[in-house]
């Protein structure tokens, strides 16, 4: 307990040193949820422009999916109205089920792109869909369980 207290304060630390980039919403079109693609300068040296701009424009089509209005959003908005909103007690929204989606989208790039090259890549929905965020320092650990479980111990 008395270690990892220690940890935790290490971690903040740690975290508080750190560089974050962030990618802001793109209100261009629309209050849809969309982020920009531009690729912003302080990530060129740690990751390809390409990567960088398939990971947006893939969290672009999700957000766009996940705002779509469909047969299901309208029959879940006539059930939430019949049952008084409680059948959400016990269903999962299509949106819901979405940034599932989304949140599994971005631990597969972190894993898989972002962490092997001392990134990590933030769910928007941590940051009120207002951003995207990139983090990184010179001491960042690459291992991606090792990334991960420093910013759940963060998170509390």
């Amino acid at each position: 307990p008395a270690d990892t207290f220690h940890n935790l304060q290490e971690l903040r630390h740690s975290a508080s040193l750190a560089t974050k980039v962030f990618i802001q919403r793109d209100y261009s079109d629309s209050t849809i949820c969309k982020f920009q693609t531009k690729f912003p300068a302080e990530l060129d040296s740690r990751i390809e422009r390409s990567l960088f701009e398939e990971t947006v424009k893939t969290l672009n089509c999700y957000y766009g999916e996940a705002e779509k209005i469909g047969g299901q959003s309208y029959l879940e908005g006539c059930l939430a109205c019949a049952t008084a909103y409680i059948i959400f007690l016990c269903m999962e929204t299509r949106y819901e089920k979405i940034l599932k989606k989304i949140s599994m989208y971005i631990q597969e790039q972190n894993e898989k792109i972002y962490a092997p090259r001392g990134l990590l890549l933030t769910d928007p929905i941590e940051r009120g869909m207002r951003v995207v965020s990139f983090t990184y320092s010179h001491g960042f650990p690459t291992n991606y369980n090792q990334i991960r479980s420093n910013y759940n111990s963060l998170l509390g």
